[in-house]
């Protein structure tokens, strides 16, 4: 049912109108002509039949309360990030690559959810594990109700549990293999196809400082980008295509000079992710452009180069 205008003459008068279907044809029919539209508004009519049919609706009951303000909230959670970025992580397949490599390990809560509730709260105002804790709690993200802190500490532990034996490299001038090593490559593999190739990769490296008493194994005094050479830090470096996808990142001791890190970088680049020429192409400002591609014309790579700025982004987003 509905309601409709009908003219007639000057006047027009409100009606209440049934679909129905008679003979494979759909008629309507009039099951009530309350007046006048006029006399209905101007007496307030409408008004008051609109009220009374309102209390058999529940929302129209929610809305009319919203508008007047006469409910006290009980609760209230945030949707827009666990969405966007929910769907975002699924997209790129890390649910399935935790979960593969958690296989066989007998924790007793989700380490997927877990990282994804760090993952999260990193992305949208930043903080330690004990803020990130308490953050998500006003997010609508699904599973993570049982949550507590020790498991996200777990949860890091674990991203940076080192490899068995088998399973290193010779070469540890960045340090042991560990499980973030595993996510990297395979998110690399999963994104990658006939048509793959990494033409430019770039790198850079950024220092993040320690309060306190942070700092007990990578913690160490050096050069320092934030102006803070009293403070305790490690240097970070991360590796980009040029799509600006992120390959891999290192975490490194606090006094690592820069140069030092580029060799043993293009190295590993090499190792896991089947890159077998790398060439430096340029450096700005600390920052390197590795051409992986020896056919890449001048022109190509020089039009590559904007992308450096995503390098920078990057690292002014993880250090904010």
């Amino acid at each position: 049912m509905f309601v409709r205008v009908k003219k007639s003459g000057a006047y027009e008068y409100l009606q209440i109108v049934h679909n129905q279907r008679i003979d494979g044809v759909v008629r309507q029919q009039v099951v009530a002509t309350l007046g006048r539209l006029d006399a209905l508004r101007t007496s307030g009519q409408l008004d008051a039949l609109l009220h009374s049919c309102a209390k058999f609706s529940d929302h129209v009951a929610v809305l009319d309360a919203t508008r007047a303000e006469d409910f006290e909230p009980q609760d209230a959670v945030r949707l827009g990030p666990p969405l966007v970025f929910g769907r975002l992580w699924e997209e790129l397949g890390l649910p399935q690559v935790l979960h593969t490599l958690l296989r066989g390990r007998k924790f007793e809560f989700s380490v997927e959810r877990a990282v994804l509730m760090t993952v999260l709260h990193r992305l949208m105002v930043s903080g330690s594990d004990r803020a990130a804790e308490r953050w998500c709690r006003g997010y609508a993200l699904s599973g993570i109700e049982n949550l507590e802190l020790h498991h996200l500490y777990r949860a890091m532990g674990w991203l940076g549990e080192p490899l068995p034996a088998a399973e290193q490299s010779a070469d540890q001038r960045l340090g042991p293999r560990c499980r973030k090593d595993l996510i990297e490559e395979r998110l690399f593999a999963r994104r990658r196809d006939l048509f793959t190739s990494l033409e430019l990769v770039f790198f850079d490296t950024t220092s993040i400082y320690f309060e306190g008493e942070g700092g007990e194994s990578l913690g160490q005094y050096g050069y320092s980008k934030d102006h803070h050479p009293d403070l305790k830090q490690m240097v970070v470096g991360a590796v980009l295509d040029n799509t600006g996808r992120p390959l891999c990142c290192f975490l490194l001791p606090g006094n690592t000079a820069d140069i030092t890190t580029l060799i043993p970088v293009i190295d590993q680049l090499k190792d896991r992710f089947g890159i077998h020429d790398v060439c430096v192409e340029a450096r700005f400002d600390g920052k390197w452009v590795l051409r992986t591609n020896t056919d890449l014309g001048p022109a190509d790579v020089a039009l590559k180069y904007k992308d450096l700025l995503l390098v920078e982004s990057l690292f002014r987003n993880v250090k904010s």
